[in-house]
């Protein structure tokens, strides 16, 4: 993992997780992929990478996730900064669901840590995975291999997935918009609420805002570009603002919280007015085709 130089992370952490981390077989797991043409497989040739993402050095490390070495060292990092333990926090996800998805989306997916956990938990839905990095969806799919589980990754932009309207029974985005600026953040949510059948249900896994307001040492430890800025935001705000209701966001220790909203479901009064609207029409002034 090359860092950029006079960072916390080379300064001080990079120390303390060579201490913790066996990184020989980190190594050996990056020298025995070919990265260019596994990510090959993935690259969208029509996705043009945002500016917010491709100028920024996420975690203090060179070209961030577009680094190959990133993608190796993510899931032994991340581990030390869920605690008290990151499958615990990441399945907080899985407890907030409700029902039984048929179709599954995770926005900024990474090495597919979070969406493992939904195709282990809805084996009969499909699970899909999409990150702006091929790098990190090469990880994803080989931790998919290695557990035996049937996913599509796919190379998009979360703001501009390209789905249809209506095509999704659940949404979820884990760790995802405190490396996003609030405006794409926004326009995220409006993504998922476009995607989601009506009912459907999105969930959001990400840093504690109140706690980060208040603990400006973590901003500064995490070295993410973005990370003020959502702490000072409000995702039940931009939830609500993009359309959701039944909005509710809880804590999960003091680091993180989990929020969700649905997609209201028409109510019978509006179809109701709707007929009535239609029924009502004068059709003899409406001009005939030609």
């Amino acid at each position: 993992m090359t860092a950029t130089q006079n960072t916390i992370w080379s300064q001080f952490l990079r120390p303390i997780y060579q201490l913790l981390v066996d990184e020989k077989p980190l190594k050996q797991l990056y020298d025995s992929i070919d990265w260019e043409k596994e990510s090959d497989r993935f690259k969208n040739p029509d996705l043009v990478y945002p500016r917010y993402y491709s100028s920024q050095n996420f975690h203090g490390i060179k070209e961030g996730y577009l680094n190959p070495s990133t993608a190796v060292t993510y899931d032994s990092v991340t581990q030390y900064v869920l605690p008290p333990n990151e499958t615990w926090i990441r399945q907080e996800v899985i407890n907030a669901i409700g029902g039984q998805p048929r179709k599954i989306l995770d926005l900024g997916c990474g090495t597919g840590s979070t969406t493992l956990l939904l195709k282990q938990a809805f084996p009969n839905a499909e699970v899909i995975g999409l990150d702006l990095s091929p790098y990190m969806l090469v990880m994803a799919e080989y931790k998919a291999k290695q557990a035996g589980l049937d996913i599509q990754w796919l190379h998009k932009k979360a703001e501009a997935t390209g789905f249809p309207d209506n095509d999704f029974d659940l949404v979820t985005a884990s760790l995802l918009f405190h490396e996003t600026p609030p405006i794409i953040t926004q326009q995220i949510l409006k993504e998922c609420f476009r995607l989601l059948v009506p009912g459907g249900q999105v969930i959001i896994l990400d840093g504690n805002q109140q706690t980060l307001r208040h603990t400006t040492w973590l901003t500064e430890i995490f070295e993410e570009p973005y990370i003020n800025d959502y702490a000072e935001g409000s995702i039940d705000a931009w939830l609500g603002a993009a359309g959701f209701d039944s909005i509710r966001t809880e804590d999960v220790w003091w680091t993180n919280q989990v929020s969700c909203g649905l997609k209201p479901i028409p109510s019978e009064n509006n179809f109701a007015r709707v007929q009535t609207e239609i029924d009502t029409l004068d059709y003899q002034h409406i001009p005939a085709p030609v």
